[in-house]
C-alpha cells in the first residue's frame, strides 16, 4: 500500500491513525472536487440555475450503483448526522412510543433522539452490549430482547463510532420488517470500509457518510428511505423544493444557495477506489489492523474487544488500555505532542480505549510507532 501514500494531502511529520473522524481526501479527488468549485464560481447562474439538478441526479445515479439501490431512493444530504436527524424528527411517534438502540452509539444522534423524545413523550431504550462482544447471534438476541409492543423504531449504527464494531444490522432489519417495525441505520463508517449493499440490508432508512472510508471530499453524505416512506421526511431548511407537487428529491435536493461540489465529486471517489483495487486495499488495512490488535493486547495484557473475525471490525479497531479514567484526556493529549501519534483515545463505559484505523496509506512502519509511543506513555504512567 506504501504507493497510496503519494496520493494523500496528510501532513508527513504525523503518523494519522485517525481516518475513522474525519476521512482523508485522495489528490485525484480533490482536484475534481476543486475543479467543480471553479466551474460554480465561473458562472454560478448557469450552473447553480440550469445545471445542478441534472448533476447531482448523475452523481446519486453513480452512488446508487455502487450501493445497490435506486438512484432516487436517496439524496445528499452534509453528513450522516444530518440524515439521523432528518429521520428522527420526521417520525410521527407520540408518547410511550420506544425506540431501541445499544449503547455504543454515537453521542451527536443519541443527543438527537434525546432532543426528539422530550417533544413526543417517546422513550429511547438504550440495550447494554457487555465487552468483549461474543457471537453475531448473541447480539441480536440481546437487541432484540428489548422490544416491546411499544417499539415502533429500531436505530442502530452499522459500524460503531465508539467501539468501532460491525453490527449485525440485516438479521435485525429483517426481524423488525416482519414485526411492523421501522428501521434507521447510521452508516457513518461503512461506506467504503464494508461493503453496503442496501436493497440486501433492506432498512427503511439509512445514512452514511462519504467523506470518511470512500475518501469523497468533507461534507459528502446520503440518506437513504424507501418509497412508502418518504413523505414524512422534511429537510433541514424548507426553500423553493417545498411546493404542492413535492418529491423526495426536490424537497432535498433544492435547499437554497449552497456549493454542492463535494456531492458532485462522489462519483470520482468511486472510480478512484475502483482504480486502485479496493478490495484488496481493504484486505491489506484489515490484515494490518487484526496484527496490531494483538500487539497492542500483548502490550497491555487486556483482552480485545471483539473475537479474532472480519464480521466484528475491517479497517478501525477500539483497544483497551491500562489507563486511568481521569488520565484519559492527558494520555491523549501526549500521545500527539510527545509521539505525533494521531489517534482518538476515549473514556467510554468507565474504561480507556484507543481507536486505530488502517487506511490505504498507512502502513506497519506507523503501526510500529503506534506501539512504540504507547510502550514508552504506559511505562511512564
Amino acid at each position: 500500500m506504501n504507493h497510496l501514500r503519494e496520493d494523500f494531502l496528510l501532513d508527513p511529520s504525523v503518523v494519522f491513525l485517525n481516518h475513522g473522524s474525519f476521512g482523508a481526501c485522495p489528490k485525484p479527488v480533490f482536484e475534481a472536487y476543486q475543479r467543480w468549485q471553479l466551474e460554480l464560481e465561473r458562472q454560478p447562474v448557469e450552473f447553480l440555475g440550469r445545471r445542478v439538478d441534472r448533476l447531482l441526479d448523475e452523481a446519486r445515479a453513480a452512488l446508487g450503483a455502487y450501493l445497490n439501490t435506486e438512484r432516487d431512493r436517496l439524496v445528499f444530504v452534509q453528513n450522516a448526522t444530518t440524515g439521523v436527524n432528518i429521520v428522527a424528527r420526521s417520525l410521527p411517534l407520540k408518547p410511550g412510543d420506544e425506540i431501541v438502540t445499544t449503547d455504543h452509539e454515537y453521542g451527536a444522534c443519541d443527543h438527537a433522539w434525546g432532543w426528539v423524545c422530550e417533544r413526543t413523550g417517546a422513550r429511547y431504550i438504550r440495550v447494554p452490549i457487555p465487552l468483549p462482544v461474543t457471537t453475531h447471534a448473541d447480539f441480536v438476541e440481546r437487541v432484540w430482547s428489548a422490544v416491546t409492543p411499544r417499539t415502533k423504531v429500531i436505530y442502530l449504527s452499522h459500524i460503531t463510532s465508539p467501539t468501532a464494531l460491525i453490527f449485525p444490522i440485516q438479521e435485525l432489519c429483517r426481524r423488525a420488517r416482519e414485526a411492523g417495525i421501522l428501521t434507521v441505520i447510521d452508516g457513518a463508517h461503512a461506506p467504503g470500509q464494508t461493503p453496503v449493499d442496501l436493497t440486501a440490508i433492506d432498512a427503511d432508512f439509512y445514512t452514511g457518510n462519504l467523506h470518511k472510508w470512500l475518501c469523497a471530499p468533507k461534507g459528502s453524505a446520503f440518506l437513504y428511505a424507501r418509497p412508502e416512506y418518504q413523505a414524512w421526511l422534511v429537510p433541514p431548511t424548507i426553500s423553493w423544493g417545498w411546493t404542492p407537487d413535492r418529491t423526495y428529491i426536490t424537497a432535498h435536493q433544492q435547499q437554497g444557495t449552497r456549493d454542492p461540489s463535494a456531492y458532485l465529486t462522489v462519483p470520482e471517489a468511486i472510480r478512484y477506489l475502483a482504480e486502485h483495487d479496493w478490495d484488496a486495499v481493504r484486505a491489506e488495512c484489515h490484515a494490518l489492523i487484526r496484527e496490531t490488535r494483538l500487539r497492542v493486547a500483548e502490550l497491555t495484557g487486556l483482552d480485545p474487544v471483539a473475537p479474532d473475525d472480519q464480521g466484528w471490525y475491517m479497517q478501525m479497531a477500539t483497544m483497551p488500555l491500562p489507563v486511568e479514567p481521569d488520565q484519559w484526556q492527558t494520555f491523549k493529549m501526549r500521545l500527539y505532542d510527545e509521539h505525533r501519534v494521531e489517534a482518538p483515545i476515549i473514556c467510554w463505559s468507565g474504561k480507556v480505549y484507543i481507536r486505530v484505523s488502517a487506511q490505504g496509506y498507512n502502513t506497519r512502519q506507523d503501526m510500529d510507532c503506534l506501539i512504540e509511543a504507547l510502550r514508552q506513555l504506559l511505562s511512564a504512567s
